[in-house]
């Protein structure tokens, strides 16, 4: 059975792109069929991650959700070089403003979306399909997480974050997410991660997948490739790979 995993944050800037990233290119090195859609359609990035240019597409997820194309036609295979036994597609929103100015301005049909990952699941023979959604809560947000399996909420530790995250993860028990899981990230040095753990998962009942610490060399890399591929032996990565295992158990 396909899994559908959302990658969510309640406030953007927090990795959540990041996370979504590293967890599909793990996921795909151990022999999976995985992609990616970029449904943070208002302020799109991932594709930067993958190294993908958007002049090389031709259709993005824009087009597919007005009615413009077929879902899979979105599609690039962004599979990285190197020891990757499964494949990688990535299914990125245009950055073109005057796209995104009508999808703020005219919206779309949101059940199109649904849609569109029951057909991707299907063309592509999918094993995992991840969602890296909008920041907040809005109609799309609700929808992405109530398809899902899965559902990894990311959250820096401040405070903040600590009272958005409460509001999502109410929200999805709500909705009745299978499996859910708190991924706290850009922890400075100075916090202690077990104390971090054991604070948060007692806060909101929740299991805590990692809690990430702050990274030099991940800043360094900026969003220039995937940091699981460019540090493999990195506590980070390993950290990445166990948030991977959570989110598909």
């Amino acid at each position: 059975m396909t899994k559908i995993v959302s990658i969510h944050s309640f406030r953007g800037g927090t990795g959540k792109s990041n996370t979504a990233a590293n967890v599909a290119t793990l996921l795909a090195a151990e022999g999976r069929r995985v992609a990616v859609v970029d449904t943070d359609i208002q302020s799109p990035g991932i594709h930067a991650l993958f190294s993908l240019e958007q002049e090389t597409m031709r259709c993005f997820l824009n087009d597919y959700l007005w009615g413009n194309c077929r879902i899979e036609e979105a599609a690039a295979d962004v599979t990285p070089n190197g020891d990757i036994t499964g494949q990688v597609w990535l299914v990125p929103s245009s950055i073109k403003p005057g796209d995104i100015a009508r999808v703020m301005q005219q919206g779309y049909d949101v059940g199109r979306l649904n849609d569109g990952c029951r057909a991707l699941i299907k063309e592509l023979s999918l094993d995992v399909l991840i969602l890296d959604t909008h920041p907040g809560l809005n109609e799309e947000t609700l929808l992405s997480i109530a398809i899902s399996n899965a559902l990894a909420i990311v959250l820096r530790p401040d405070r903040q974050d600590y009272e958005g995250t409460r509001v999502t993860v109410s929200v999805a028990r709500k909705l009745r997410v299978p499996r859910m899981v708190l991924v706290v990230n850009k922890t400075p040095a100075a916090f202690d991660a077990d104390h971090v753990k054991e604070r948060v998962e007692k806060t909101y009942d929740c299991e805590v997948a990692a809690v990430l610490p702050h990274s030099d060399e991940l800043m360094v890399l900026s969003s220039e490739g995937i940091f699981a591929l460019a540090h493999p032996e990195h506590a980070l990565t390993g950290l990445y790979r166990h948030i991977a295992a959570r989110l598909i158990a």
